[in-house]
């Protein structure tokens, strides 16, 4: 089941997979400026910026053994990717978006985390490939800055409502299964004249006649497709028919594996869809544990190491045969629990963090834990019991309530990210 996961907050997907487009400079490659390629309001892009961009790109596409667009082709489309940034970066800053070096410094560490490297070690990775860290650093700050502006665009839209979950829920569009899906657009700029329409609409077509003789789908949305995924083949990953407009659908679910849809129109232009891969929906379980803990917490009048001292006073307490309730009752400082003698119910294993899961995970039922730290403070936990619950419904639920945001903000993003880049001025410098 799949669970919602807005674009614009995959932070560890571009890091490594799109350095090439975020404009960073090889130590070793530095050279004066020769040119500028674009104006973009108060800014420039320098030829060196874009050459760098392009070379990071055909470094993962040769990696991935796809197919290279023609050289002006994939110019034009890096280019536009440097303009977009550029302008997110700009309208950020205008509306008090700052990043601090603690929020690069976990995102650095998020990273590393993720590619199963230490802090260091991934410094090392990057500069052993020639990469210069702090330009390096400099990127992920400009990377969650734009991040932070997609989300806050997200985030100013309307929730879903019950209302519309139910609605959802009661028709008979929500029993597919998912789709792995890549996507093509040929945009229209907002307020289209009838010419530009004719125009657009005579390369969609065209893209598709290409794509029947064969060209590859990939670096067919590399070279022509106006979307923000333009530069990673076009691919958007799984879908739920209902987190795509109704259209689409209609269309993708008459596809097999591998064939894509003729020129679909819509507002911001003609799309062309292809699935990639299909899989049923399943039973979803969760392993769920009943426990109860005593906690000392931290605070002003409380620092760790007294917290620490008294959460051990308690654990001998315990070995030497105090009740846990009595204890609980007496000394912890989770008021909605020790009233209860400590006692938390039954809980997801997720629910209080990685640092509770992985002490519960390595527990006995009735065995009671060793003291240990979270950010809240001290904790002493004894497992209770341990079970595997079916949440399908619960999950089916929060994938309706995901899907309704995902087809909003993909709207709402459309939306702002071409009436940011009609208001800009931009003036491209590429030879024709």
């Amino acid at each position: 089941m799949r669970f919602f996961r807005h674009p614009a907050i995959w932070l560890s997907c571009l890091v490594l997979a799109s350095l090439g487009i975020t404009g960073h400079v090889r130590a070793e490659d530095t050279q004066p400026v020769d040119s500028i390629v674009a104006l973009v309001d108060d800014d420039v892009i320098l030829r060196s910026e874009l050459d760098t961009a392009i070379k990071g790109i055909v470094d993962r596409i040769n990696q991935q053994g796809g197919e290279l667009p023609p050289q002006h082709l994939l110019e034009k489309q890096v280019l536009e990717r440097l303009v977009m940034r550029q302008l997110q970066l700009e309208r950020a800053r205008q509306t008090g978006i700052r990043v601090s070096d603690a929020d690069i410094d976990q995102a650095l560490i998020k990273l590393a985390k993720q590619n199963k490297l230490t802090l260091s070690q991934l410094r090392t990775v990057i500069e052993s490939e020639g990469e210069d860290f702090t330009e390096f650093r400099k990127n992920i700050g400009e990377e969650l800055m734009t991040d932070r502006l997609r989300q806050r665009i997200v985030n100013s839209m309307e929730p879903v409502t019950e209302t519309e979950i139910d609605i959802l829920l009661a028709s008979d569009k929500f029993n597919g299964g998912e789709y792995n899906i890549s996507h093509i657009l040929v945009a229209l700029p907002q307020g289209a004249t009838p010419d530009q329409i004719s125009i657009q609409e005579s390369k969609a077509n065209n893209v598709y006649q290409q794509l029947k003789d064969g060209l590859d789908f990939a670096s067919a949305a590399i070279s022509y497709s106006d979307s923000q995924e333009a530069l990673e083949g076009g691919l958007v990953g799984w879908r739920d028919l209902n987190s795509v407009p109704t259209a689409f659908a209609d269309a993708i679910k008459q596809l097999k594996v591998g064939e894509f849809t003729k020129p679909i129109r819509s507002p911001a232009g003609f799309h062309i869809i292809k699935v990639n891969d299909y899989r049923e929906h399943s039973q979803v379980m969760a392993t769920e544990y009943h426990a109860r803990h005593i906690m000392i917490k931290t605070s002003e009048l409380v620092n760790a190491r007294d917290a620490m001292q008294r959460i051990r006073d308690i654990r001998k307490q315990l070995a030497d045969g105090t009740s846990f309730e009595d204890l609980a009752k007496k000394n912890s400082d989770d008021v909605t629990s020790a009233n209860l003698g400590g006692d938390m119910g039954w809980f997801s294993a997720q629910a209080y963090g990685e640092r509770m899961q992985q002490t519960l995970e390595g527990l006995k039922d009735g065995e009671i834990s060793e003291p240990f730290q979270t950010e809240d403070g001290w904790h002493i936990v004894q497992r209770l019991g341990k079970r595997e619950k079916d949440i399908t419904d619960q999950a089916i639920r929060a994938a309706a309530r995901n899907n309704l945001m995902q087809q909003k903000a993909d709207v709402e993003l459309q939306r702002f990210m071409q009436q940011m880049r009609d208001e800009a001025f931009v003036e491209i410098r590429l030879p024709s």
